[in-house]
């Protein structure tokens, strides 16, 4: 995946990450937890090897990376959250995860 498209899914992650804190289900799900520490690892791993790319960006590119990277800080996952699902809170069909979905987009470009 080329570095602009690698840098708009990261924004993308993080704009449906910070939409989902604010559902009452998803904030205290283990899948939010774990989709929130993907998210952080892959934009500093994108940031570390595509470092030579980034420093070249237009700034509205630029401004993507930036936008991703605060969001994803403002974000506060609970360390102790549990599967909605399996705790029988979530009501969203078997295999149907808002958050899981979006995260699956990224394989999907690859």
């Amino acid at each position: 995946m080329d570095c602009v498209t690698e840098i708009r899914y990261y924004h993308f992650m993080a704009g449906v990450l910070a939409q989902q804190q604010q559902d009452p289900f998803c904030r205290r799900c283990k899948a939010f937890t774990n989709s929130v520490r993907a998210a952080r690892e892959g934009i500093a791993e994108l940031e570390e090897r595509r470092a030579p790319e980034i420093c070249t960006l237009p700034e509205e590119e630029s401004l993507l990376l930036t936008a991703a990277r605060k969001a994803l800080s403002g974000l506060h996952p609970d360390p102790d959250a549990v599967g909605q699902k399996k705790a029988g809170n979530c009501r969203l069909s078997e295999g149907i995860c808002f958050v899981k979905s979006s995260k699956a987009l990224k394989n999907s470009m690859e």
